[in-house]
């Protein structure tokens, strides 16, 4: 049943994305195994189209947040307003609280705000006045951003950065599936025909198998071993930390149940290393896409020097 249902899934939103099959499924992944994706690429590649799908596929509750730059931390979490009626204060809650909440061209935002995200990215609850609220489960950020060299962005600090499981570049798509997404969209938006194919309690119940999944002691020292080397690495200034160890070996046991697996094998954290550490590590003298670019080339140094367990 789970395995059905995961395959439902993936091939809803494939039939409204083309040409995106890694960046869905790595979707996916980070959604099952509780986490969060930022999807970052230039404007008009299909990131938020991307979102919708997702979210239409799951029969949650979905929020689309459009971040801008006077955009305030209220408008995300909600505040208290006052009623002049009854002398009371009533908390109006805000976007955040839903299943699916996409925050489109999220560093758009100033950093006061996307801070506001962090509390419900890392414990599922936000806190108004000294009062905390416990947010609808599941809760799923997935948000979009742009490079930010773009006039009018922040980039996001790396306590942000580092709340989202997974990091993906959406890409350009090839000639072929580039026509084909033209003759999809002649008579309308695909992504607006899509029907839910799964529901809240369902994901839940996924999310609990996922935590079940084997990972053999010997997949744990693999998984140790790269943290360690990024970590003494003379040209990162800051390697893996152990959130980030701990992300990894989540996203490893959900990768191997949305294969069909219930034991996680080598190729599993192989194929996880570059989207979720890409961006949690820092570079020593390197800014923007350079960045980016140097962190895939020094962890796929690192996977290449580090034995894999047999």
């Amino acid at each position: 049943m789970t395995s059905d249902t995961i395959s439902s899934l993936l091939e809803n939103i494939d039939s409204a994305i083309l040409g995106k099959t890694r960046a869905v499924r790595l979707s996916v992944v980070a959604l099952l195994a509780g986490g969060h994706v930022l999807l970052e690429d230039a404007p008009g590649l299909g990131k938020t189209s991307l979102a919708r799908a997702l979210a239409k596929s799951l029969g949650c509750q979905f929020t689309r947040l459009q971040c801008t730059p006077d955009l305030l931390p209220s408008d995300i979490i909600g505040s208290n307003v006052y009623l002049p009626g009854t002398g009371e204060f009533e908390f109006r809650p805000g976007p955040v609280f839903t299943n699916v909440l996409l925050a489109d061209e999220i560093n758009r935002t100033t950093p006061r705000t996307q801070s506001a995200l962090l509390e419900a990215m890392s414990e599922n609850q936000v806190s108004v006045e000294g009062e905390t609220r416990l947010l609808p489960e599941p809760f799923f950020v997935i948000a979009t951003q742009n490079p930010f060299e773009f006039e009018g962005t922040y980039a996001l600090p790396e306590n942000q950065l580092d709340r989202f499981m997974v990091c993906l570049e959406v890409g350009y798509p090839d000639r072929t599936t580039e026509r084909d997404v033209l003759t999809r969209h002649r008579t309308g938006e695909p992504v607006d025909r899509l029907e839910a194919v799964t529901d809240s309690q369902v994901i839940l119940q996924i999310q609990e198998q996922v935590t079940a999944v084997r990972v053999d002691d010997s997949i744990s020292d693999y998984l140790l071993a790269i943290t360690h080397l990024s970590r003494e690495h003379r040209e990162l200034s800051l390697g893996v930390s152990t959130r980030g160890a701990l992300t990894m070996y989540r996203a490893a046991q959900s990768l191997a149940l949305v294969s069909g697996r219930d034991y996680v094998i080598p190729d599993d954290v192989k194929e996880l290393v570059i989207p979720v550490w890409s961006h949690r590590i820092v570079c020593r003298g390197s800014f923007g896409d350079g960045q980016r670019v140097k962190a895939v080339q020094i962890l796929n140094e690192i996977l290449e020097s580090t034995p894999v367990p047999v």
